[in-house]
């Protein structure tokens, strides 16, 4: 993904910065749209993690395969999902 100005995620094909994004201690956590924002509060929010036909050696096909190790790690979960209600709290009504 095309980075924009320092520290910020950027459209890739627009190129410019999105609306829905904030920094934890761990990373950027970004979203493209409201639809985004809820599946990734899910998945985050999810007790229980199923493997599906992504995770085989050598096919990364999914959006959540290719998330950062530090996002769907169970012990930041907390703190992700502050971040994901931050940015649900900035959406207009």
């Amino acid at each position: 993904m095309f980075r924009g100005g320092p520290g910020e995620v950027a459209d890739p094909y627009f190129q410019v910065p999105l609306w829905l994004q904030v920094e934890t201690r761990h990373g950027r956590v970004w979203a493209y749209n409201p639809e985004h924002l809820e599946m990734l509060r899910q998945f985050v929010r999810a007790p229980l993690r199923e493997r599906g036909p992504w995770y085989e050696r050598g096919r990364k096909m999914s959006f959540i395969a290719r998330m950062p190790a530090w996002f769907k790690s169970a012990k930041n979960r907390g703190e992700v999902l502050r971040a994901l209600d931050r940015l649900r709290v900035s959406l207009p009504a």
